[in-house]
């Protein structure tokens, strides 16, 4: 008997129908995207360039010039081709612009090792999103991405695709193209390249500032390896091709070529942007270099150019050795507002990106960490200028400190502890503050401790890693700020294309000391520049600071050096800029040593370039506290650095004298206490080793 037939039901068909409309729909209108997609700057991509503002929102300079210089495929070497192809997208010629083999390859691998070891995207890919697209990681963005890669296909033959893709490339330092990376590179026109070299060239468009060979050489020598065997993996080069390419050394151009001018004027503050926008803001370098951003900065044209002319006069440096000149860095900024006003990372020629002396040093501060690390702590703790403080043998738990002159005084008040930098006072009082008390106030200024820095020689800079000098100057500026810190910063706001905001600073300015005692720093910092170690950076205008020298490292290489030194600071301020300079070698050995100490040289630059940066600016007075207002705003400028010139009036005369009454008075009534403890800190242990400060 023959079963019944089962009746479909009507609306599985119009289901089915709906289905096939809407896929239709859909497929017609991915159609339509992608033939509506203009691809016409692929022929003039060239944006804008991005441009540094000033902090008067006038152009300071250009950023980069975004202006590619294009070659023909046929005068790009084959070598250099088949480098590209191996390393970027070994399926370039099989594919229609997406590579779904290769994504499902470079997700699978990703997994294997974690992380993101292979990327997915193929070389018509990366040429879309260089052109049209922007850096953010979204699915909207891999999918347009994606659409254009079809639309580019679709138009242009492979060999098009491949010379735009190596005309528009950025290969770092600053180079766009192939004519410029081969020019930067080898000072070569690209047809000269060699296999080795167009190997290295190949191998930076992944990460260019990492395999750059301006910063670090094994690593970029290790990725031109890796290029020269895929490409014998895929039978680009012979066996003998590639033993010969491996076996040639790294030899890139030492100097930039003539003619450069990407980075225009001010190229360290430039530098210094590019590193804040990518650190702090998130962007790429890519993205900052591509043009059509404007980014607003603190800069002030007149300070930054004092800065330069001032590192330009090598008067103002020690004799540098024969092979290797004598490295410095120096911030200004506005203690009001932690705007960064100039600052200037290197001696000698601009590398683009390169290391900068001034943001990216670690270095030991010596004595210019003093007064955050222990007087300034200890003044919140109660302690007075008059204060007497314990400057004898000292043994705390195998700390033995020496002063830098191996002399003793008994006791000496902190005034006179900070004008001469003696070094047993200050150890011999954080250890009476409590050494979690200094750590906790150096910190809240920006400082970054170690876990390793848990000692009482952290009262002498003696740090695991060490400070910038633009992290001294943002500490400095809380003293003429009357203790509130305006962190340091060299962004306002980034804008895009069409004037959008599309990065703003939002500093959050924090009290961390009281009025009352960071003005009685600023005193006792003005009488180091006038009577103490820092007299070479006095000026005829109220004037506060402190100097640091670092001695050698305590190793064999050193102990036949006698008064060598391996870093010298000086950090101070005017009532208008705070600032730091550091002078020292890169790498420190027994042939490269200072000579001097910071109240010598950096005392010297930073007199130079205050003066230049204020030359048209009346000299003003500290700004006092408002429970010491009488009538005066501050430190008068005719009292230049706590001293009277004749012109201060009767009425801040008096008021000095009664200050010194107060002063003596205090000192007597102090005198039988700081006895008793003196007394106890005598009984302290053994010696840990050297003391890291000399000045």
């Amino acid at each position: 008997m023959r079963g019944k037939r089962r009746r479909i039901p009507r609306w599985v068909g119009w289901l089915a129908l709906g289905v096939l409309l809407t896929s239709a729909v859909a497929v017609a209108s991915a159609i339509y995207w992608i033939r509506s997609l203009d691809i016409d700057k692929l022929a003039m991509p060239v944006k804008s360039p991005t441009l540094m503002m000033d902090r008067s929102g006038q152009t300071a300079s250009r950023i980069t010039s975004a202006k590619t210089d294009p070659v023909a495929l046929d005068q790009i070497p084959e070598a250099m081709r088949e480098a590209i192809v191996a390393v970027e997208d070994k399926r370039f010629y099989e594919h229609t612009g997406v590579d779904a083999f290769g994504i499902f390859r470079a997700a699978f691998r990703n997994a294997r090792e974690g992380g993101n070891a292979e990327g997915g995207s193929t070389i018509t890919q990366q040429l879309a999103k260089n052109v049209f697209l922007s850096g953010e990681k979204t699915l909207k963005r891999k999918l347009t991405e994606a659409t254009y890669a079809w639309k580019i296909e679709s138009s242009y033959s492979k060999d098009q695709i491949l010379e735009m893709y190596l005309n528009q490339i950025y290969f770092g330092e600053g180079q766009w193209g192939i004519r410029r990376a081969a020019n930067r590179y080898f000072g070569k026109e690209p047809k000269e390249l060699t296999l080795a070299e167009s190997a290295l060239l190949a191998a930076l468009p992944k990460a260019p500032s990492r395999y750059s060979p301006y910063r670090n050489k094994e690593l970029a020598l290790e990725r031109r390896n890796l290029v020269l065997k895929l490409m014998k993996d895929e039978a680009f080069i012979s066996n003998a091709e590639y033993e010969g390419a491996l076996a040639e050394p790294l030899r890139v151009l030492g100097q930039k070529p003539k003619g450069d001018g990407l980075l225009g004027k001010y190229p360290s503050y430039v530098d210094a942007v590019i590193d804040e926008a990518i650190q702090k803001y998130g962007f790429t370098e890519r993205q900052l270099l591509a043009g059509d951003l404007k980014i607003y900065t603190q800069l002030d044209p007149t300070v930054q150019e004092a800065m330069e002319t001032a590192y330009a006069d090598d008067s103002l440096f020690p004799p540098s050795a024969a092979d290797r000149q004598v490295q410095s860095g120096a911030v200004l900024i506005d203690p009001s507002t932690g705007g960064v006003r100039g600052l200037v990372g290197q001696r000698g020629e601009h590398v683009y990106r390169g290391f900068n002396h001034a943001t990216q040093l670690e270095r030991q501060p010596g004595s210019i960490f003093k007064p955050l690390m222990v007087y300034a702590p200890a003044l919140e703790k109660g302690y007075t200028p008059s204060s007497m403080l314990y400057d004898g043998p000292l043994n705390l738990n195998g700390y033995q400190p020496q002063d830098w002159d191996h002399r003793t005084r008994g006791q000496v008040s902190l005034r006179e502890a900070v004008i001469h930098s003696w070094n047993i006072p200050p150890v011999w009082l954080l250890n009476e503050i409590g050494l979690e008390t200094g750590k906790t106030f150096v910190q809240r200024l920006g400082v970054p401790l170690d876990e390793a820095d848990r000692n009482l020689g952290l009262a002498l800079g003696g740090l695991t890693r060490g400070v910038s000098p633009l992290q001294m100057a943002q500490a400095y500026s809380v003293f003429p700020n009357l203790g509130t810190l305006a962190p340091a910063h060299l962004i306002v706001k980034i804008t895009g294309p069409n004037g959008e905001t599309l990065a703003e600073a939002e500093p959050q300015a924090e009290a961390v000391l009281s009025p009352e005692n960071a003005y009685t720093m600023t005193e006792l910092l003005m009488d180091v520049v006038q009577e103490g170690t820092g007299k070479k950076a006095a000026m005829d205008r109220p004037t506060a600071g402190k100097t640091g020298t670092t001695q050698l490292p305590d190793t064999a290489a050193f102990r036949s050096i006698s008064g060598g030194a391996k870093d010298a600071w000086f950090a101070g301020y005017t009532p208008e800029l705070a600032g730091a300079v550091w002078m020292g070698y890169d790498e420190t050995d027994a042939g490269h040593y200072l000579t001097t100490s910071g109240g010598q040289y950096p005392a010297m630059l930073f007199k130079e370039m205050m003066n230049l940066a204020l030359k048209d600016v009346p000299a003003t007075a500290f700004q006092r506290p408002d429970s010491q207002k009488d009538g005066n705003q501050g430190i008068s400028p005719g009292r230049k650095n706590g001293k009277d010139d004749g012109k201060a009036s009767k009425k801040d005369k008096d008021r000095e004298k009664e200050e010194r009454k107060r002063q003596k008075a205090q000192e007597k009534a102090d005198k039988q206490r700081e006895k008793e403890e003196i007394r106890k800190a005598k009984q302290d242990g053994k010696n840990l080793g050297r003391d890291n400060n000399r000045d």
